[in-house]
């Protein structure tokens, strides 16, 4: 390493203004000098050309079957109604709302998230302070007893003394190639990653609030609908075992209406014991104590709101993770000017100034003022080539990163696509499974009329009755599924976010 001396003034006694005019006049044109633009490449945001439209909303390349009347999504423009903020608020639902304003003051995930993007935050100004001197200062005493035998000792030269000093240093590293701009570029960088990283799971806790919650719900219905067919199934039964003390049925049809009653009981306490997972999930990230903590029994009778699209090219400004991939890739960009700096010279500037005496009342005087000026320049000359490693190291990250933004992209545009469909789906097998209901009710209704008339066997009843209360558990079903489905395509969509949401 090769050092090459500017110029280094020894510690004298003199004018103190003489010697802070001097280190300012050098400050400021190293501060003129300092603001050049830092060395490395300057951050272009990676390349991706969004399509035009999404395939499963009706791209016009593409026929999918049509949304039906009604349906849950629908193709937007840039300027139709995204979704803003409170994005749950669509469902029109008090309940839900209060669950999911109190995931941003009591989840604990999310606070984890907050003090992680603080932290990020404050290392932004612990990068930013290295453009700025370090000053320090502070007495000093000590006493001093020198040998009498000391070479050059005289007799008049004492050999006990005090020595006071009130000194403070100054040193300052100018940011000539702009390594430390580029040092606070990257953790502001990355604080906007922190930040993106916290909507991400802000937005996760959100989505899965809802998903539980409306689980719940159609849990319910579920139970609504399993009750109201026990009682039906209980009437059955109390029916045919009259005919049997008629001499109308048989044994064999009381044990089949028994056998299926038990069926539908036992359901029954299925679906209560998947309803306490869905309330556990809802106390759980909603921070509430689960032994005191239960939601009133409330079948989902929503009506299925409109979620707007938007277009493509809106998914790369709205989706967290994203934005959390964009802004690593950036940091990643300014870590490659941090190494290309080490290749230029390091320069750094230090003063001293204060009073020395040996005696408190000539302490603080004009004599007893002293002060230095200095300055050094080091030059790295051989390293075997660490940092030639150490910058090609930092391009292979950026495009790593680079590659890691495209790929969040693809994902997020698969995520889209794929809500999209399950939503397009359910919704036609929705009317379908309407159509069958339908008709599984009008088939029951012929074979317990020509049962009960004597034309034909329980075993058809019991037939027809399955069909129907399967075709019924299914389109209670569909329901509780779109309700889920509608809140992955929100969630896909990135809710309520935007980038104009990072701090600045």
């Amino acid at each position: 390493m090769r050092r090459v001396r500017i110029e280094r003034m020894p510690r004298r006694r003199g004018s103190w203004a003489a010697g802070v005019c001097l280190l300012g006049g050098l400050a400021v044109g190293l501060v003129v000098l300092s603001g050049c633009k830092p060395v490395g490449p300057d951050y272009q945001k990676p390349a991706y050309t969004a399509p035009a439209a999404y395939k499963e909303a009706g791209a016009p390349t593409v026929q999918p079957p049509p949304n039906p009347q009604g349906g849950s999504w629908q193709p937007a423009s840039p300027s139709d109604g995204l979704l803003k903020g409170k994005w749950w608020e669509v469902y029109q639902d008090p309940q839900l709302n209060q669950f999911e304003e109190r995931i941003a003051t009591s989840n604990p995930s999310l606070r984890q998230a907050l003090e992680t993007y603080l932290a990020a935050r404050d290392q932004i100004t612990v990068a930013r302070a290295n453009l700025f001197p370090t000053v320090s200062a502070g007495p000093g005493f000590s006493h001093v007893r020198s040998s009498a035998h000391r070479p050059l000792a005289s007799a008049t030269s004492p050999t006990s003394y005090n020595d006071l000093t009130l000194e403070a240093q100054g040193s300052w590293e100018p940011d000539f190639w702009g390594r430390v701009r580029r040092s606070v570029e990257a953790a502001h960088e990355n604080a906007q990653a922190s930040a993106a990283d916290m909507a991400s799971v802000d937005l996760s806790l959100q989505a899965q609030m809802a998903t539980a919650y409306f689980q719940l719900r159609g849990a319910d219905s579920l139970i609504q609908f399993l009750d109201s067919t026990v009682k039906d199934l209980t009437n059955q039964l109390d029916l045919t075992e009259r005919r049997l003390k008629g001499g109308v049925a048989t044994e064999a049809d009381v044990a089949q209406a028994r056998t299926e009653l038990e069926t539908v009981r036992a359901q029954r306490v299925d679906v209560d014991q998947s309803r306490s997972q869905f309330e556990h999930a809802v106390g759980t990230i909603a921070n509430y104590d689960l032994a005191s903590f239960s939601i009133p029994f409330s079948p989902l009778s929503l009506a299925m709101p409109s979620i707007p699209v938007g277009v493509p090219s809106q998914l790369l400004q709205r989706r967290p993770d994203i934005a959390a991939a964009e802004r690593r890739a950036a940091a990643a960009n300014a870590q490659i000017g941090i190494a290309v700096s080490a290749f230029y010279p390091t320069i750094s500037l230090g003063g001293t100034g204060g009073f020395e005496s040996t005696h408190g009342g000539t302490w603080i005087q004009g004599p007893s003022a002293l002060w230095s000026l200095g300055a050094q320049a080091t030059e790295l000359l051989f390293d075997a080539g660490q940092r030639h490693a150490l910058t090609d190291q930092a391009r292979h990250a950026y495009e790593a990163q680079a590659a890691g933004y495209r790929n969040t992209v693809f994902l997020a545009f698969e995520d889209v696509e794929d809500q999209l469909a399950s939503l397009r789906v359910l919704e036609q097998e929705a009317v379908a499974e309407q159509a069958a209901v339908a008709s599984a009710q009008h088939s029951f209704a012929i074979s317990n009329q020509r049962y009960k008339g004597g034309v034909t066997s329980y075993l058809e009843v019991l037939t027809a009755e399955q069909t129907l209360l399967q075709n019924q558990q299914t389109a209670v079903g569909l329901q509780t599924r779109q309700f889920v489905a509608s809140v992955g395509l929100i969630r896909s969509l990135g809710g309520g976010w935007d980038v104009t949401q990072l701090p600045r």
